[in-house]
C-alpha cells in the first residue's frame, strides 16, 4: 500500500460503477449487463449534453474513450444529476415521439459535435477552448532554447537582431492579413475591431525601429527570411485569401457568408500568435519580477506582458474569433481548429529556426555530447504516470471477481468468500491506513522547520515511515484481499488504465532516444503488480521501459493473495534507484539522472537525482519536504536561474542540493528534457 490510494478510493466505489469502466477488465461487462447497461468502445467521445433526454429514450454518458449506453429511468436520471422531467442543463427536451430534430437545433448539434472533437466543452469561448486544447505547443515554445536564452537575458545581440528582422517580416504579412480579413468581414463592428487590431500590429512593428535605434543596430541589414518565416507567412496569407487545406481561392461571385467564413478562418489563424506572445511575456515577467528592470531585453518583455497588449490585441482578437465562429457549421469549426493548431505549430517552428550563438541548458538530452554523456530517466507510476492509483484498481478487480463467482455458488453454501465481506475488508484497510499514516507522519516530523536542507534527518524520519508501509502491506496479504484474481484480468485492466495526458508521448520519444544515445528509461513503483504496469505501457506500444515493482504471486494464472515484495517504501525506492544508477554508470562518461514523482514515497529519489521533477500537488510531499529544508521551485523559474548563472548553458545539475522542480504537466517535462517532437 502507499499514501496515495485512500484519497483516490472514492472514485472506485461501485456506487458509481461508471467511473470504473474504462479501467477494469471485461468482468465488469457481466455486472453491468445485470442492470441493462452495456459498454461500447468509442474512440471519439460524444458531446452527450447536446442531445434531448426524455422518458423511453436512451442516451450516452462519455467516460474518457468509453461510452456507456443506459436506460434513463427516473432513478438513473437522479443518479446522474438529470432532473426527473428529463431536462439537461440549458437543453430543450425532445418529445419521445419526435423523429425529426427541429431545424434550429441542427447547427447547435453540429457545433457541439465539433467542440467534442476538439476535446473541450462549451462552457467558455471557442478561442479559450482552442488555447487549452493545444496548450502543449505553448509549453514547448516556453522551453524553446531561443525563448529560454531571451528570457534569461543570455541571448546574444546578434541572435536577437536576426529574430527581430524575421519578426518584422512576419508582422508585415500579419498586417496584410488583417487588411484582407477586414475586407471580408460583413459586420461593421467586426470591421472596426479588425482595423483596431491592424493598427496595434503597426504600432508593434514600430517597436522594432525603437529597439534598433536604442542598440544602434540595423535589423534589416542583409536580411532574407528563413524557411520557417516564409512557411508561416505563406500559410497566413493563403488562409486570408480563402485558400484553405490546399483548396482554390473563392470565386468572384463569393457570397457574404463565404466572405465571413474567410474572415473567421483568417482570425483563427492569427489568434494563437497573439495569445502565445502574451503568454510568454507574462510567464517570463512572472519569473523575473524586479530583475526585469535590468534585463537587456526589458522592452520586449514589458511589451508582451503588458495589460495593453493583453487587452488591445490578445483578448480582443479572441473575442472577435468567438463572435465570427458563431455562424460556422460543425465542419467549418473543425477546419478552424486545424488552422489554429497549424498556426501554433508554425510559431514554434519560427522560434526553433532562430540561430543561437551559444548553448542553452535545454533540451537536457540534446545539450551533452551523446558519445560522452549518459542519461538515466526514472519515473514513479501511480498518479505520476496514471490518472488513478493501481491499488484501488486491483482491489476492485478482486471484488468483481468474487461477485462473479457468487453467481455460480449454490445458495446452501455459506463458507465461501463474499464480495460484501471483501468490500468491508477493503474499506477497513483504507480507513486504517489513512488514520495510521497521518499518525505516523505527526510522529516523524520535527517540531520546527529546518533552517537548511537536512538530508540525513529526512532519511531518519522516512526510515520510520518505511516500517509503517511494510506493515500495511502485510495486512493486505493477511486479509487475502488479492486472492483469486486471474492474471489476464489484471493485464486487461492495465491495458485500459489511462495515463496522464502527454505521458505516453514522452516515453515514446524518450525510448526512441535509446536507439542512438546513452539513455535508459525505468519505472520504479510500490505498485503491488508489475503486470498491470507492463500492460499499461505495452498497450501504448511502450515495450522498452524497465519496470521495478512488487509482483503478485500466481498458481495456474490465479493469484494466491501473496505479494513478492521488492519495493514497499521510500527507503526501498531509494535503494533500487541507487542500484539502477550503479548498473548504468560508466566512469568514462558524464552522467545525468532524472527522477519524476508525485508523492512522499518519491522524495528521497527526487533528491538523489541530478534533476528531481515533482508532478502533481501532493500536500504530504511538500509538508514533509519543507520541514527538512527542501525547496520546491517551478521548473521554468529554476531553468532561467541556472541559465543566468551558467551563461552558456551546461548539463551540470548537482545532486542533493535540496532543490526540487515542480511542473504542471508531462508536456512540460517533455519540453524540458527532450524538446519539441
Amino acid at each position: 500500500m502507499n499514501e496515495k490510494y485512500p484519497a483516490m478510493y472514492c472514485a472506485w466505489r461501485l456506487s458509481d460503477p461508471l467511473s470504473n469502466l474504462k479501467y477494469l477488465s471485461p468482468l465488469i461487462e457481466s455486472k453491468f449487463s445485470r442492470f441493462g447497461w452495456s459498454a461500447v468502445e468509442n474512440p471519439r467521445p460524444i458531446y452527450w449534453k447536446s442531445f434531448g433526454i426524455c422518458s423511453g429514450l436512451r442516451s450516452a454518458k462519455t467516460i474518457g474513450a468509453v461510452r456507456v449506453s443506459l436506460p434513463l429511468s427516473r432513478s438513473h436520471r437522479s443518479n446522474f444529476g438529470i432532473p426527473p422531467g428529463g431536462k439537461l442543463a440549458e437543453q430543450n427536451v425532445l418529445s419521445a415521439n419526435q423523429n425529426l430534430v427541429a431545424s434550429d437545433h441542427l447547427k447547435d448539434l453540429r457545433n457541439c459535435a465539433a467542440f467534442s472533437a476538439m476535446g473541450v466543452d462549451d462552457e467558455t469561448g471557442l478561442a479559450r477552448r482552442l488555447w487549452t486544447k493545444y496548450k502543449k505547443e505553448s509549453t514547448f515554445a516556453m522551453y524553446n532554447p531561443f525563448v529560454v536564452a531571451l528570457a534569461a537575458g543570455t541571448l546574444s545581440i546578434e541572435s536577437f537582431s536576426n529574430y527581430m528582422a524575421q519578426d518584422a517580416y512576419f508582422l508585415k504579412a500579419f498586417i496584410q492579413a488583417y487588411t484582407m480579413a477586414e475586407e471580408c468581414a460583413d459586420d461593421d463592428d467586426d470591421k472596426t475591431t479588425i482595423g483596431d487590431l491592424r493598427k496595434a500590429a503597426e504600432e508593434e512593428l514600430k517597436l522594432h525601429d525603437s529597439l534598433a535605434e536604442a542598440w544602434d543596430v540595423e535589423f534589416t541589414k542583409e536580411f532574407s527570411p528563413n524557411m520557417a518565416t516564409v512557411k508561416y507567412t505563406d500559410f497566413l496569407l493563403a488562409t486570408a485569401a480563402g485558400k484553405v487545406e490546399g483548396g482554390k481561392g473563392p470565386s468572384r461571385s463569393v457570397t457574404p457568408f463565404e466572405k465571413t467564413k474567410i474572415a473567421a478562418y483568417t482570425v483563427g489563424a492569427m489568434t494563437p500568435c497573439m495569445r502565445l506572445y502574451a503568454f510568454l511575456g507574462q510567464e517570463i515577467l512572472k519569473v523575473l519580477g524586479d530583475e526585469c528592470a535590468d534585463h537587456p531585453y526589458k522592452q520586449w518583455i514589458e511589451t508582451y506582458s503588458s495589460a495593453t497588449f493583453e487587452q488591445a490585441e490578445a483578448s480582443q482578437i479572441e473575442e472577435l474569433l468567438d463572435k465570427l465562429a458563431i455562424s460556422l457549421t460543425g465542419e467549418e469549426l473543425e477546419v478552424l481548429g486545424k488552422l489554429y493548431h497549424q498556426a501554433l505549430k508554425l510559431e514554434l517552428q519560427f522560434f526553433s529556426a532562430q540561430p543561437l550563438s551559444q548553448r542553452t541548458s535545454v533540451p537536457v538530452l540534446k545539450v551533452g555530447d551523446p558519445t560522452t554523456c549518459q542519461y538515466t530517466i526514472v519515473s514513479d507510476f501511480d498518479l505520476s504516470c496514471t490518472v488513478l492509483d493501481s491499488s484501488a484498481i486491483l482491489a476492485e478487480i478482486a471484488i468483481l471477481t468474487t461477485q462473479k463467482a457468487e453467481q455460480n455458488v449454490p445458495e446452501n453454501l455459506t463458507d465461501c468468500k463474499l464480495a460484501s465481506d471483501l468490500r468491508s475488508s477493503w474499506d477497513m484497510l483504507c480507513r486504517q491506513y489513512s488514520d495510521e499514516y497521518e499518525c505516523c507522519l505527526s510522529k516523524i516530523l520535527p517540531s520546527e522547520e529546518a533552517g537548511s536542507f537536512d538530508y540525513e534527518g529526512l532519511c531518519r524520519s522516512l526510515e520510520q515511515l518505511s516500517q509503517f508501509e511494510v506493515e500495511a502491506n502485510s495486512k493486505v496479504v493477511e486479509s487475502a484481499l488479492l486472492q483469486g484474481i486471474n492474471i489476464e484480468d489484471i493485464k486487461k485492466a492495465g491495458e485500459r488504465l489511462a495515463l496522464q495526458e502527454g505521458c505516453a508521448n514522452f516515453f515514446k520519444q524518450a525510448l526512441s532516444k535509446m536507439d542512438g544515445s546513452n539513455v535508459d528509461v525505468h519505472i520504479l513503483s510500490v505498485c503491488w503488480s508489475g503486470d498491470i504496469i507492463r500492460a499499461a505501457f505495452s498497450s501504448s506500444g511502450l515495450n522498452g521501459v524497465h519496470t521495478h515493482s512488487n509482483e503478485l504471486t500466481f498458481v495456474d494464472s490465479i493469484s494466491t493473495g501473496n505479494i513478492d515484495r521488492h519495493v514497499e517504501s521510500p527507503m526501498d525506492k531509494l535503494k533500487t534507484f541507487n542500484d539502477i544508477l550503479s548498473s548504468t554508470h560508466d566512469d568514462s562518461m558524464e552522467h545525468v539522472s532524472v527522477y519524476i514523482g508525485d508523492s512522499l514515497g518519491d522524495l528521497l529519489c527526487l533528491l538523489q537525482a541530478n534533476i528531481g521533477i515533482v508532478i502533481g500537488s501532493s500536500s504530504n510531499l511538500r509538508r514533509v519536504g519543507k520541514c527538512f529544508g527542501v525547496s520546491f521551485v517551478p521548473l521554468f523559474s529554476g531553468l532561467l536561474k541556472k541559465e543566468r548563472a551558467d551563461g552558456q548553458g551546461s548539463n551540470c545539475w548537482t545532486r542533493q542540493t535540496g532543490i526540487l522542480y515542480t511542473v504542471s504537466s508531462w508536456s512540460e517535462i517533455h519540453a524540458f528534457l527532450l524538446g519539441s517532437n
